[in-house]
């Protein structure tokens, strides 16, 4: 009789059944995923435990413990402080990634930002590291060369790839498989330097409370709303909750819309090099007002301001103060 397989039993969790099916525990999550990660669980019960996951939907306890399984995997060195965790794994469609403006500002005011992300599982879309490279900001090789570029600019972008490629691979099979995998979800939490804050932005409205209560069992404090195309990007014509754990227990936030009219119409064009001429100057209502609302979440999460309406007020300030050289030019060389 063939013995059964050590990541069986939790393929079995998740399929008894209406009646007998159940979630993971977070340490059951945490072990499921290192085992998947250091490569001891098999391509079928891989797929299978993905699927039934994807069926059920996620829970904090389960997306938390993916998380610490992940970095168990990883082994995660100490690096110097970083301020800011950022994730950008869903690209976008139907407007620039109008952050990259916004955290290139919090870079240039001594905010040091970690930036990480994953690219072309989806088609249509603008990924971020696509936009860095072709804006002239450099793009990290791994976590040692992110450091080194936080040391000297405040900010540092390095892929998935870079740091976790069984991670990216599991990611890569969402064409395989049709639909997204927990593994978009947690790896956002993942915070791989250990910044002191981070940042989400999610797509559907009912993963707010997920991501929120994976903060507070990681102990990790976080602002979560649903951006613009699932990025970390305040839509300036909607209003924003935003839902925040950094006091230890979830608070939700009010932002009220920066624009009058609510319609905004996609751009067709999602011309990239339209974010360096709105950075130098070039007037862009919606641009802008995107880029000073996403700043103002990140600056009341920071403790840079004590109401939305302050860091709403110290964003526009910091906007109209930039220094309007495009930061990229400083790079070139690297």
């Amino acid at each position: 009789m063939t013995a059964q397989h050590p990541f069986a039993k939790y393929v079995a969790i998740l399929a008894r059944g209406k009646t007998k099916t159940r979630s993971l525990t977070l340490d059951e999550a945490r072990d499921s995923m290192a085992m998947i990660l250091r490569g001891e669980a098999l391509p079928e019960q891989i797929g299978a435990f993905l699927m039934l996951l994807r069926l059920k939907e996620e829970t904090p306890e389960e997306i938390a413990g993916f998380t610490l399984g992940a970095r168990d995997a990883m082994a995660l060195p100490k690096f110097p402080t970083v301020d800011l965790d950022w994730s950008s794994y869903a690209g976008k469609r139907r407007q620039l990634p109008w952050f990259i403006l916004s955290v290139l500002l919090l870079a240039q005011n001594g905010v040091k930002v970690f930036m990480h992300g994953t690219e072309g599982h989806t088609e249509g879309r603008v990924y971020t590291r696509d936009v860095l490279q072709e804006l002239d900001i450099p793009v990290a090789r791994d976590l040692s060369d992110a450091a080194d570029q936080i040391g000297l600019t405040n900010f540092a972008y390095l892929p998935l790839q870079g740091f976790c490629p069984d991670l990216q691979d599991l990611i890569n099979l969402r064409p395989v498989l049709g639909l997204r995998s927990p593994v978009h979800s947690f790896a956002r939490m993942l915070n791989p330097m250990n910044a002191a804050v981070t940042m989400q932005g999610i797509f559907h409205r009912g993963f707010m409370d997920i991501h929120a209560g994976a903060g507070l069992l990681l102990h990790q404090p976080l602002t979560v709303f649903r951006g613009e195309g699932g990025e970390i990007e305040r839509r300036p014509n909607k209003p924003t909750i935003a839902w925040s754990t950094k006091s230890g227990s979830i608070v939700n936030e009010q932002w009220p819309a920066l624009m009058s009219d609510g319609h905004v119409s996609a751009d067709e064009s999602m011309n990239v090099e339209k974010l360096r001429a709105v950075w130098q100057g070039q007037l862009d209502e919606y641009g802008e007002m995107s880029v000073i609302g996403t700043l103002a979440v990140a600056l009341k999460l920071l403790g840079k301001a004590d109401t939305t309406e302050d860091a709403q007020k110290l964003a526009k300030t910091m906007w109209d103060d930039r220094d309007q050289k495009w930061p990229g030019r400083v790079n070139e060389s690297s």
